[in-house]
């Protein structure tokens, strides 16, 4: 198959001349041949093969290219980059290799190999497939490993035997799962076994290239695929132990709950259709990760889960440490969203007073809108009718949101009188009597007993201070 008609962007006239001047043997591969055959928009890298020094290759493309551009050498690799600014592309250059592995590191020993060899390195045979840039055969397709069928059957194959493959580098079992999510794939039997069989190896694989894999299956629109997938690998257990824990239904008197691990992927599959940010997706699968502890039975009202929430966001930093993702704001706004995930339900439920929504309010502050997001995606009945009661009772809630906010400005609520002012009517050195007053204030807010404003507040001030016994200066 020639797919010179397919290659036609301009970047690849200077490569070609390149490679046709200096007769070396260069091919595109990877992701960018697979999207090209998929009529799937590829993000902005290509790599490319050469039958010889990658770098110094690197370094006569660069000097051919009439842009602005920056060139990285990776000596330890054998690898150059790239990077073209004014069109916001990066170009990969390696000299093809074979890799042999030792059994307790993902890091290959590499010698200079053929393209065949280069070939049979790669994850899966959909990405093992090349194009020609040479002009004797410039665009035609090398597939040796049926890739091209795999495509077209939406299947997912290792070039090698795929105990040899994963073992190798284990990282490619998460690979495998992230692909099979975002293409919509099925992973070959054999190869989905051996997965299994070699789901210990992942250990080896640091938590940082864990973590940008799970990511990437985060922003995949139904990300349920890939961490049923995990699940049943095994390799949940090992790496999201905390998500693992919620799989299974317990049964006591005939009474049941439901299984919080389908229900949860569930959750993360409803927000995707609603935000992109990948933090609400992460809080969304959170969100139920203090149930096992927090699972009680009851013989008048069956299975509780008291206070799952204020000990799933406890649990939420130590997820993020283990995982070495941001323990910045990101993690706080996702320990923020897990603990108030229950809060708007509650509302809906016991009916809407002005005081819950002053405090949810205040709690929730900017993020007000994803907390919304997230308790309306927990929502997973089958009865439609049960789903379409909790949706109407929801917009209520925000209805009641928008008024109290309007009338009231209480997000990000601070106390009109300051901590400074109460020592100064008072006559205080620093004590715990200012705390006090200050929070007095700041319920009476809440619970509408006096309005948002400092002429409120400061009567309200003087009326506390002299209830305990303080007279203002």
């Amino acid at each position: 198959m020639n797919l010179s008609h397919k290659i036609q962007d301009d970047i690849f006239n200077p490569l070609a001349e390149v490679a046709t001047n200096e007769n070396i043997k260069t091919y595109v591969v990877g992701g960018y041949v697979r999207d090209l055959l998929l009529e799937r928009k590829h993000k902005k890298d290509i790599d490319f093969v050469v039958l010889g020094d990658g770098i110094s290759f690197a370094k006569k493309v660069a000097a051919k290219l009439n842009k602005e551009t920056f060139l990285s050498i990776f000596k330890n690799f054998g690898t150059a980059m790239i990077r073209l600014n004014e069109i916001d592309l990066e170009l990969e250059f390696v000299g093809a290799r074979k890799e042999s592995y030792r059994l307790d590191s993902r890091k290959p020993i590499v010698e200079n190999g053929t393209l065949q060899d280069d070939q049979n390195r790669r994850d899966f045979t959909i990405n093992a497939m090349s194009i020609s840039i040479n002009a004797e055969n410039y665009g035609e397709l090398i597939d040796p490993f049926g890739g091209l069928e795999d495509l077209k059957n939406k299947i997912l194959k290792t070039p090698l035997p795929p105990d040899q493959t994963y073992s190798d580098d284990p990282l490619r079992m998460m690979r495998a799962i992230r692909f099979a999510a975002q293409l919509n794939f099925v992973i070959e039997k054999e190869s989905f076994e051996a997965i299994k069989r070699n789901k210990k190896r992942i250990e080896i694989i640091s938590w940082e290239r864990i973590s940008d894999e799970l990511n990437k299956i985060m922003a995949c629109p139904t990300p349920s695929v890939g961490f049923d997938l995990l699940y049943r690998s095994g390799l949940l257990e090992i790496i999201l132990p905390e998500i693992q824990a919620l799989q299974g239904v317990e049964e006591v008197d005939g009474q049941t709950h439901k299984d919080n691990f389908y229900h949860t992927i569930q959750v993360v599959d409803n927000i995707c259709r609603t935000t992109d940010n990948l933090w609400s997706r992460w809080a969304a699968l959170l969100h139920d990760i203090g149930k096992p502890k927090s699972k009680r039975f009851d013989k008048k009202v069956g299975w509780t889960f008291h206070g799952h929430e204020f000990l799933g966001a406890k649990m939420v930093p130590s997820v993020f440490k283990r995982l070495k993702l941001p323990l910045n704001d990101k993690m706080k706004y996702v320990q923020k969203l897990v603990k108030l995930s229950s809060r708007p339900a509650g509302l809906a439920n016991e009916g809407i007073t002005d005081s819950a929504i002053r405090r949810l309010l205040n709690e929730a502050g900017e993020d007000l809108e994803e907390l919304m997001l997230l308790v309306e995606a927990d929502i997973t009945s089958r009865n439609k009718k049960l789903v379409q009661h909790y949706l109407n009772n929801f917009k209520l809630v925000r209805q009641k949101l928008i008024e109290i906010e309007e009338k009231d400005q209480v997000r990000n609520f601070q106390p009109p009188i300051s901590g400074e002012e109460i020592i100064k009517t008072f006559n205080l050195e620093p004590c715990k009597e200012i705390g006090i007053i200050k929070s007095a204030i700041k319920e009476a807010i809440m619970d509408g007993k006096i309005p948002n404003d400092s002429k409120a507040a400061y009567d309200f001030m003087l009326k506390t201070g002299k209830e305990m016994g303080l007279s203002p200066s």
